[in-house]
């Protein structure tokens, strides 16, 4: 069966794309491609991402043209705006800024190869404002009726200029799991999907707000601390049937910078219950603000 990372594209290089010539390839991620183009109309470089439509159903083609344009009205300075939406006969796609940078997924697993043990996570003030803009991204984007629902640190984008993290990817999960009214498909890393995800496709802002918890323990710590299990599928599982947080050590028990203040910050943005959960990203970064006054030297 033909994957994400057998397509071959090379013909693409140097064909226009709605308002743009590609150039050359950037990156490949669980079902799309991601290439620098050049745009002729502003004369600017751009980054441009394909979703062939052999790897997803035909009928997600006007959900992906509604999903697109509906992440495309929001402006907000950790969200990377979206310039153009199309398709071809073969792909989907869209264009966007350009943004030079690794991903935080990328910084994570720099910071997890130090030789160092106590460098193997990242500074918990660092942390914590990255973790301030991400959220008040996603509280816009709430506000404006938009649910990521795939937050993830392949997700985040790590501007090298500004240093400001950018939240990639708006609508697109939804998108992806579309298949019909009885089957909906599965898409991201299942560790960061809230419960409520899995066995429901109406989920509101605070499954990104479990994401974006669930993201913010991997950056304070060498490794999550999830339980052994035989398959992807034993972890949604017991993500849906457990009332037990999913994580076997609290973050001050891995990391000896961290006060168990901590512990309950990360442990409520990971509730599995819905209303015991932060219900805004407002909430979240209050606690983080109290946390970062009190608590960081």
């Amino acid at each position: 069966m033909e994957s994400i990372a057998t397509i071959n594209v090379d013909h693409l290089i140097g064909n226009q794309i709605g308002s743009s010539t590609i150039i050359r390839e950037l990156a490949r991620g669980g079902m799309s491609i991601i290439f620098v183009a050049f745009q002729r109309t502003l004369k600017r470089q751009i980054a441009v991402k394909i979703l062939p439509k052999k790897l997803i159903t035909s009928k997600t083609a006007s959900l992906f043209q509604q999903e697109a344009e509906s992440a495309a009205i929001l402006y907000h300075p950790n969200i990377i705006p979206i310039y153009e939406v199309g398709e071809t006969d073969d792909f989907l796609f869209f264009t966007m800024q350009l943004v030079a940078g690794d991903t935080l997924s990328h910084l994570i697993k720099k910071a997890g190869k130090n030789i160092i043990p106590s460098r193997r996570f990242l500074p918990v003030e660092r942390s914590i404002k990255m973790m301030f803009q991400i959220l008040d991204a996603l509280g816009y984007a709430h506000n404006q009726g938009i649910v990521h629902r795939d937050i993830k640190p392949g997700n985040i984008l790590l501007d090298s200029v500004s240093n400001r993290p950018v939240v990639t990817d708006f609508g697109i999960a939804k998108v992806l799991r579309n298949d019909d009214d009885s089957k909906p498909i599965i898409q991201g890393t299942p560790v960061y999907m809230a419960p409520e995800q899995i066995v429901n496709r109406d989920v509101d802002g605070r499954a990104d707000i479990y994401a974006s918890g669930v993201m913010f323990y991997q950056m304070l710590v060498e490794r999550l601390p999830l339980p052994r299990l035989k398959s992807t599928i034993a972890l949604l599982k017991l993500k849906v049937k457990s009332n037990e947080s999913i994580f076997t050590h609290k973050p001050s028990e891995l990391n000896p910078v961290l006060h168990p203040a901590m512990d309950d910050i990360i442990f409520k943005a990971t509730q599995k219950d819905i209303d015991l959960r932060y219900q805004t990203g407002r909430e979240f970064i209050k606690d983080l603000e109290f946390y970062l006054k009190n608590y960081v030297n």
